[in-house]
């Protein structure tokens, strides 16, 4: 896989001067916190992440009208980390944050309202709540069979978690 040292040292150092030369709550600067959150999320070290990723979020959060898809990729990212962590109620918290977003600033057939659905349903069927879980898989179907061709591995992934899910009715 990745160099993900090398990755670190390099979005540190594009941090550190990112932070000298920009005001504190620049979306440039956003940037560089989530792409370290991303960085720390990819080596499973989510509390590390969740640092970064705070810190993204509250440069969105001033920076960004409150309908910017770049605010909802910021909550998605917190939610994913705290799913990660198995803190489902936090997750579920942030990704409907996110979907919320989505769903005012995208197009309805957009592909980051299908993973954003996606998403939400791996929550519930984490949370063992098979039902809901295949309600969101199958509305991320709908979505993504709109926007997304028949054999993207998006598309095919919401569709086997759908199927898995049809077992548990």
């Amino acid at each position: 896989m990745g160099d993900y040292s090398k990755a670190l040292e390099f979005h540190e150092k594009s941090l550190k001067i990112r932070e000298k030369v920009l005001p504190p709550n620049h979306p440039d600067l956003g940037t560089s916190y989530n792409n370290t959150g991303q960085v720390y999320n990819n080596m499973g070290d989510y509390s590390k992440a969740l640092e970064f990723y705070e810190k993204d979020l509250e440069i969105a959060k001033k920076a960004l009208h409150p309908t910017h898809p770049d605010l909802a990729i910021s909550y998605n990212n917190i939610g994913q980390v705290h799913n990660h962590m198995s803190d489902y109620s936090k997750a579920l918290e942030f990704y409907e944050k996110a979907h919320k977003i989505f769903e005012k600033a995208l197009p309805s057939n957009h592909p980051n309202l299908a993973i954003s659905k996606h998403d939400i349903g791996c929550v519930y069927e984490d949370m063992g709540e098979y039902s809901k879980a295949n309600q969101f898989y199958e509305r991320a179907v709908e979505v993504a069979q709109l926007s997304l061709p028949a054999n993207h591995e998006h598309l095919q992934l919401v569709r086997i978690r759908s199927l898995d899910d049809d077992m548990f009715d």
